[in-house]
């Protein structure tokens, strides 16, 4: 199944929301995006071992712009510098629960 989002927003400063084509809505916490970021060097490309360690992402991190990649993904630009993670629609509906914040 191919998820297509209908509405992306930022939450505040840490959280982004996806109102996905069929109206679910999932909500992810900006940081563990950033830490499951799926580019070459924050995922060793062979073994698709983590590189990046949660204690390397800024406590502070931000999500300063995004764009849509075609018609499958998103790109963030991080606080941190970062900005070669593309994050395909349908891995971002599949990550939500590792990725959606902690409760309040």
């Amino acid at each position: 199944m191919s998820f297509q989002p209908s509405d992306i927003r930022k939450v505040g400063e840490t959280e982004l929301l996806i109102t996905w084509d069929g109206g679910e809505r999932q909500l992810f916490s900006l940081r563990k995006l950033r830490f499951f970021c799926p580019c070459a060097s924050c995922v060793d490309e062979i073994t698709g071992k983590r590189l990046l360690t949660e204690s390397r992402i800024p406590p502070d991190i931000r999500m300063l712009d995004s764009k849509i990649v075609g018609r499958y993904a998103i790109q963030f630009r991080w606080s941190d510098g970062h900005t070669t993670g593309i994050y395909a629609f349908d891995f971002l509906h599949e990550l939500a629960p590792q990725a959606s914040p902690e409760p309040h």
